[in-house]
């Protein structure tokens, strides 16, 4: 009949391309509110694993906290593609040697990345003074400055105060390319970042491993759910492959010590504690270490490898370097 409406027909959408307006902060929480409710089973766990690591490290040495933090860089190099291992690390932190074959740059990231993963303020206090990104205002022109960008993931932070500080650290770590904060920096900076929230409310454990035995919880990709599945898999290897380093560094340092108390001079006790501090060591770094003479090193260090206390990896006549047996 012509007085009834015909069939309705979609409404062609006449809008032109632009951009759409972002997701609130209050949707962007309540996801992740959502996700850390389903996995409360596993969170507590790991939880749990992170507590008795930060207990271990609250009891144990300080060379331990940095032990951990040049794994943990070294790892993170791999996953992000720079490739460097602890000991070309340790040289470099320790007396800025490179190969030629070393990217200078990629050195300077994991030298920050181990400064951060050992101390000072959280990220959360001031974003821009723990990437040391002060003075970055501008890239580009028309770029939005930093300060700003940082500001709002630092909003969209303090409104997930309620979420528990590895899930907290899950989000800010998958927010951080959003928020625009990965146009000047790179993923180094996020995990780093996030390693430190979900440890803040730790008093022996700086920051929480990520990458140690394996870096699968930092891939990308899914709902919250899932990605936080994937974190708390990966934090819970990570937390066990670092129990069980400090179980051998423990062992070994009870081993030096009972082999090395007869021996006299300050070089013995200051070299095991440079072994215990660094995965590995070369004759230079261990005299600026310890404070000994060239002559007190080589000998001392023989005469652990003797003992069978250390074992030197390079194989070569020159440029060596020892590690704990």
């Amino acid at each position: 009949m012509w007085f009834l409406p015909g069939p309705v027909e979609e409404e062609p959408d006449y809008l032109p391309p632009g951009p759409r307006a972002e997701p609130s902060e209050t949707s962007i929480v309540s996801g992740w509110i959502k996700a850390e409710a389903a996995c409360a089973a596993s969170l507590a766990r790991v939880a749990g694993r992170l507590g008795a690591l930060d207990d271990r490290l609250r009891r144990g040495p300080e060379g331990w906290r940095h032990r951990l933090a040049l794994l943990e860089a070294a790892d993170l190099s791999w996953f992000l593609g720079d490739r460097v291992g602890p000991d070309r690390l340790a040289l470099w932190i320790s007396l800025r040697l490179s190969g030629v074959q070393d990217d200078a740059g990629a050195l300077a990231r994991l030298g920050w990345a181990v400064r951060r993963l050992t101390g000072g303020p959280g990220p959360e206090d001031d974003l821009s003074g723990f990437l040391d990104r002060r003075d970055a205002e501008t890239i580009t022109e028309g770029a939005e400055p930093f300060a700003d960008r940082a500001s709002a993931w630092l909003d969209i932070m303090q409104a997930a105060r309620a979420l528990h500080p590895i899930t907290r650290a899950c989000m800010g770590f998958h927010l951080w390319s959003l928020a625009g904060l990965g146009q000047t920096g790179d993923r180094m900076e996020s995990a780093v970042t996030a390693g430190r929230i979900a440890a803040s409310e730790s008093r022996g454990a700086v920051f929480a491993p990520l990458a140690m035995g394996g870096a699968g919880g930092l891939r990308a990709g899914g709902a919250p759910a899932e990605r936080l599945v994937r974190w708390l898999d990966g934090m819970e290897t990570a937390c066990l492959s670092a129990m069980r380093y400090l179980d051998d560094i423990e062992d070994w340092s009870a081993r030096a010590k009972s082999a090395t108390v007869s021996l006299s001079g300050k070089t013995p006790p200051a070299l095991c504690r440079a072994l215990t501090e660094w995965p590995m060591v070369s004759a230079p770094m261990a005299q600026q270490l310890t404070g000994s003479s060239r002559a007190a090193v080589q000998r001392n260090l023989a005469w652990m490898e003797a003992q069978g206390l250390i074992r030197e990896v390079t194989g070569q006549g020159r440029f060596r370097m020892w590690k704990a047996a």
